[in-house]
């Protein structure tokens, strides 16, 4: 079941490439919803993805599918995303579903925002339920935010709610329209178009390689980063 997954070689052997330019580079920008943020005991509810080749982003073959989830929908949660009971009953179970993410993802670097949430639970899912793990290389859009932050890139943006900066802020202060939340291939889209303001800025920074930017935004850096933070109103 791995190989049908083709998610390419090991990730701690992809650390070491990167020469390619990342005008050249496909990228998969994703995001998820969630019946939760425990990590035992939720499960996913919907996953969406967008196709970028370098900084163009693609509009013409998106990835949205919902998923019929292992947890029981909480009032809490569809609060937040809006997906009701009756909206999952009949969708396909996350074997199914996250097959043919891992087809439409291939080998591209995944790109997502404050993405350690939402691959522990892609990482978990895809392991119980196909036996294989997410293995390509990732990029995680808060991350290069503190990166710029940090750098003076970035002046007059104050888009940081506590801990982490929050990604519907961000996206009005770039003046990326926002006008719904919450929805997996909406959000997924919204973090395309901040990735992609992003790229001139760092381009002018000097980062100009796919190693250098997943070198600076990688959700997995160090410590306890690939824990589960938050309060639910993160999802």
């Amino acid at each position: 079941m791995a190989g049908i997954l083709n998610f390419g070689a090991r990730r701690k052997c992809h650390l070491h490439e990167g020469d390619e330019p990342i005008s050249s580079v496909p990228f998969v920008v994703i995001d998820t919803e969630l019946t939760g943020l425990n990590e035992r005991k939720d499960s996913i509810v919907s996953v969406g993805a967008v196709r970028m080749a370098g900084p163009r982003i693609s509009l013409g073959d998106p990835f949205y599918r919902l998923i019929k989830p292992r947890a029981a929908l909480t009032r809490e949660s569809v609060i937040i995303h809006g997906i009701m009971p009756s909206d999952v009953a009949a969708q396909a179970d996350s074997a199914s579903v996250l097959a043919e993410f891992a087809s439409f993802c291939g080998q591209a670097v995944l790109v997502g925002h404050c993405l350690a949430i939402d691959l522990a639970f892609l990482d978990r899912e895809m392991k119980r339920v196909l036996d294989a793990r997410i293995e390509n290389r990732l990029l995680d859009t808060a991350e290069l935010f503190g990166w710029m932050m940090n750098r003076g890139l970035l002046e007059n943006c104050d888009p940081a709610a506590p801990g982490e900066p929050d990604l519907y802020r961000l996206a009005r202060w770039l003046d990326i329209p926002v006008s719904e939340t919450h929805h997996a291939l909406t959000d997924a889209y919204i973090t395309a178009q901040v990735f992609q303001r992003f790229l001139p800025l760092l381009r002018r920074e000097g980062i100009s390689t796919v190693g250098e930017l997943v070198r600076i935004g990688d959700p997995l850096g160090g410590g306890d980063r690939f824990r589960i933070k938050g309060e639910i109103s993160s999802l």
